[in-house]
């Protein structure tokens, strides 16, 4: 009974901690909002005395603004890129947003304004890897998202999705390839749609792996997270819930928002369920208590992000997942403990974000149970417990599980000189898991030389069609 209780107390602050940062990162986007629209009036009436109400000038430049926006909210591609240099696409993770969402914030905390060939895609922010993937294809090259046939039916949604009239880079191909760089479960994302291109899953497009120049993980959820465990996944399967738990909060929560469906809230911010069609308008009040009761949706299916993010489900996509000998890969693992008589424990308590400290407490202390059969042959919990508060540090280096891939350990840059692709480079940095992201002054210097090490490194060092050979062994 104690236990249980103690349980509740946890979620309790969890899910208080959760929605505060929550609404504290959309009030922000608000208030950043109504600023800019009203220094935009205050510049507009100083210019000039606005046109007559009901005038042809008014109506021009109401239906201008609204175009605009609606372009961007179903997406269609306001900027075009040409063939090169190759665009730099930043993928955003877990809960995330891209350009035209959430107003003017940025995921990326504005690095993307370092390099003026940097796209920020949009994609589902709880939908699952394979979803979000095919999604991120359509974004690029234009058309309608084909999120496949088989999966569809399978899942139980629609087979396709938002129309692209032209994507943000048409003219993407082996000739004209592109680097991406991904945080968290985007780096995820970005390896499934590799494989994708490479096994030529899109019809009508005659792809191959050479389509990417180089992937670069931030963070990155390469091997799965013990903090989905936490969260309320089951430990048995990787797949099943916890009866009460803090994602089945977020479960009711998400189901809610998509059925009550307010337009001008969702254009602002979306989970990315449209496909699953769970708007009161197509379901009505049954279609909710189904949903609500697991019956139908995403949720019932597993057709969304944390059974991928458990060690069980990144497992399985491992397991049908390359390391391609011409593109150029690096990672930087984050992590926000240290050993203190020789027990892990966060490294500091002022370093880390508020939200979670305490997650990263509790993936220090976590143990497999002795009565769940283990996720890999070789699991030991202590390999599991450096942390960032969102992934285990093990997990974001380099594909792993159940096969390693090639790899290599990085103190210095002069250690990926000569670079070599097909060769997963890795740096292990003190960070917490969201330090590079959403606000730039938390992370001062070392944001701008991160982001500014990336791009250099696109730009300068990853660029070439014709790669050297790459060594059979692997170093550590």
């Amino acid at each position: 009974m104690a236990r249980f209780i103690l349980s509740l107390m946890e979620l309790g602050v969890s899910a208080t901690v959760h929605m505060l940062f929550g609404l504290y990162v959309f009030s922000t986007a608000v208030a950043a909002d109504i600023s800019q629209a009203a220094a935009a009036s205050g510049c507009l009436l100083l210019r000039r005395p606005p046109p007559p109400a009901g005038s042809a000038e008014g109506a021009a430049l109401v239906d201008v603004a609204a175009a605009g926006e609606s372009d961007e909210r179903r997406g269609a591609a306001p900027v075009i890129l040409d063939a090169s240099p190759p665009p730099i696409v930043l993928v955003h993770g877990i809960f995330g947003f891209g350009k035209g969402r959430l107003g003017g914030l940025s995921y990326f905390a504005g690095a993307e304004k370092k390099d003026d060939r940097v796209l920020v895609p949009d994609l589902g922010s709880l939908t699952s890897i394979h979803d979000r993937a095919r999604e991120l294809f359509y974004y690029l090259k234009g058309g309608q998202v084909d999120y496949g046939e088989e999966h569809s039916k399978a899942c139980g949604h629609s087979r396709f999705g938002r129309i692209y009239h032209r994507g943000h880079y048409p003219v993407w191909d082996e000739h004209n390839p592109v680097h991406f760089v991904g945080h968290s479960a985007g780096a995820q994302v970005v390896r499934v749609l590799h494989q994708m291109l490479a096994d030529k899953a899109f019809p009508g497009h005659d792809t191959s792996e050479d389509w990417v120049l180089s992937l670069t993980s931030m963070s990155g959820a390469l091997n799965g997270t013990t903090r989905t465990y936490y969260d309320g996944m089951l430990v048995e399967d990787g797949r099943s819930m916890k009866s009460v738990c803090l994602l089945q909060l977020c479960r009711l929560g998400v189901i809610v928002y998509d059925w009550l469906d307010i337009p001008w809230l969702k254009n602002y911010y979306n989970f990315g369920f449209d496909h699953y069609e769970m708007s009161r308008r197509k379901v009505g009040f049954s279609g909710l208590i189904n949903l609500l009761l697991g019956h139908k949706g995403p949720f019932a299916s597993g057709d969304w992000i944390l059974p991928d993010l458990t060690i069980q489900g990144s497992m399985k996509q491992n397991s049908t997942l390359r390391t391609f000998p011409n593109t150029f890969y690096f990672s930087y693992a984050t992590k926000k403990t240290r050993k203190l008589f020789g027990i892990t424990v966060p490294s500091s308590v002022l370093g880390v974000h508020p939200m979670l400290f305490l997650r990263v407490l509790q993936m220090c202390m976590w143990r497999h149970p002795q009565n769940a059969p283990l996720p890999y042959k070789g699991y030991r919990d202590e390999d599991w417990e450096d942390n960032d508060g969102a992934l285990n540090t093990i997990s974001m280096t380099h594909p792993r599980i159940p096969v390693e891939h090639p790899h290599r350990f990085v103190v210095d840059d002069s250690d990926c000189h000569p670079l070599q692709p097909g060769i997963w480079y890795y740096k292990i940095i003190e960070a917490d898991h969201i330090l590079f992201i959403v606000n730039r002054e938390r992370a001062g210097v070392q944001f701008d030389l991160l982001y500014d090490g990336i791009f250099q490194r696109c730009r300068k060092h990853a660029f070439t069609k014709s790669p050297p050979t790459v060594p059979n062994e692997t170093s550590q």
